[in-house]
């Protein structure tokens, strides 16, 4: 009879953990399984592969990108330019060299924003001329990809955060966490807002995640792998799948990546 005691100090100890645990489970986010984006390839434009593309933007019918210098790739500049879909050549409008790691852009009414990676500065230029304007600071964070939905600028930093930037005053309205399936959305890079959503790559991922603007929450996503196949078969030693770009004329979207001989355009079903 001694040993009765704990014996049913240790049964119960044991019951009341195992209860434990299934509330820990019950309470714990389930990983829900995310709608399937589905595509198809319209075509391709040719790009030039020295390009290291950091973001794309449509305007006007032209076709913008920004490009990043790793230091490990001599060839490689920070740039703005107009791609031309024939050659994939780009003509130039800024031109930074090296000096610094060039991001994603956005155009906002009369201005080109441009981000860099960490050097936590974005310069801003006029649309029109390409001039220097004036530049603001984003202390603490990483410049990754750059958009807007028309009134505040949205930025990524790597995380699973994006941030709202008022473009008058270069203040940060808020900051909103992207979750696919209860879980934080990690790794967001360039960006493309469209009709209230916003089309985010996933840096070393074939994927683009479709976010709800409002809420954060991941709505849809597209693996992009055949694409991703079918430009590595041509160079292995090419690097990851970067920047989008919407053309509201045409309804279709721009795929492209870093050192990609190709720039392709699908339409999201």
């Amino acid at each position: 009879m001694k040993n009765s005691l704990p014996i049913l100090t240790l049964v119960s100890f044991v019951l009341w953990s195992c209860d434990d645990s299934k509330k820990t489970e019950k309470n714990a986010p389930s990983k829900v399984q995310t709608p399937a984006l589905n595509f198809e390839v319209l075509g391709y434009y040719p790009h030039e592969p020295k390009l290291f593309t950091q973001g794309l933007e449509i305007q006007q019918g032209s076709i913008y990108e920004s490009t990043g210098a790793p230091q490990n790739l001599p060839f490689t500049e920070t740039q703005i330019g107009v791609l031309d879909t024939l050659t994939g050549l780009l003509d130039t409008k800024v031109n930074l060299g090296k000096s610094v790691f060039g991001e994603g852009i956005s155009f906002l009414d009369d201005k080109v924003y441009q981000l860099t990676y960490k050097s936590q500065i974005c310069n801003v230029y006029d649309k029109n001329t390409f001039q220097k304007i004036d530049e603001f600071t984003f202390p603490n964070q990483e410049g990754w990809g750059l958009t807007n939905n028309g009134t505040h600028l949205i930025m990524s930093d790597g995380t699973y955060k994006l941030t709202f930037i008022d473009p008058l005053d270069f203040s940060k309205v808020k900051e909103m966490t992207v979750k696919e399936g209860g879980y934080g959305a990690e790794a967001l890079n360039e960006l493309e807002y469209v009709a209230g959503f916003i089309y985010a790559n996933v840096w070393q991922k074939n994927e683009i995640l479709k976010i709800d603007a409002i809420t954060g929450n991941v709505v849809a996503k597209a693996d992009l792998t055949p694409i991703a196949q079918e430009v590595y078969r041509t160079n292995p030693n090419i690097d990851a799948m970067n920047g989008i770009a919407y053309d509201s004329e045409k309804d279709e979207f721009l795929i492209a990546g870093k050192l990609w001989p190709k720039i392709y355009r699908v339409r999201f079903n």
